[in-house]
């Protein structure tokens, strides 16, 4: 019987990140969302799904090769998606770097024959699952500071879901 993870690459929030999140997640919680727990909160950057343990290290190898230099995405809008019904924070601008980053994660993922996402990438931070509405609440622009790509597990556990960084590639710090 072959092992399989649910995997995908993403940003993880440094502590100064997270903190702000929790602060507008304590204020989604009073208007009667269940906000995502803080320690799962990131930015997805290609969805791998059901992976082997033969692709997921065949996966992390061609991973290595990829390089970017650290990016801001500025998450100034507060977004619901009703198909999925999730409340997110979105950016009314994306920069270069972060669609260069998920164009090359998904050329290494289809050399390794394995399928891509189709649709138009748009970062995102998922606040509330099984959300009915867009509530009117004021939302501060969160600046994410990404210097680092994660390949992370889903892992479904008796409390829920609960998401751990498998590996963790740095970007390439600019000489001055």
């Amino acid at each position: 019987m072959t092992d399989f993870s649910r995997l995908f690459f993403a940003l993880w929030p440094d502590d100064q990140t997270r903190l702000k999140l929790v602060r507008l997640n304590q204020s989604l919680e009073a208007k009667g969302f269940k906000p995502v727990q803080s320690q799962n909160v990131h930015v997805t950057l290609v969805f791998l799904g059901l992976i082997d343990a033969a692709s997921e290290l065949l996966i992390t190898h061609c991973a290595t090769g990829i390089s970017a230099k650290p990016f801001v995405l500025t998450f100034d809008q507060l977004s619901y998606w009703s198909k999925p019904k999730v409340l997110c924070l979105t950016c009314s601008h994306m920069p270069d770097e972060v669609q260069k980053l998920v164009a090359s994660l998904n050329c290494e993922v289809a050399s390794c024959g394995l399928q891509i996402e189709t649709r138009a990438y748009m970062p995102h931070i998922t606040l509330a699952r099984h959300a009915g509405y867009l509530p009117d609440i004021n939302v501060e622009p969160v600046a994410w500071h990404a210097e680092a790509f994660c390949l992370v597990e889903s892992c479904s556990e008796p409390g829920g879901v609960n998401y751990k960084v498998r590996q963790r590639w740095p970007f390439i710090k600019p000489i001055v």
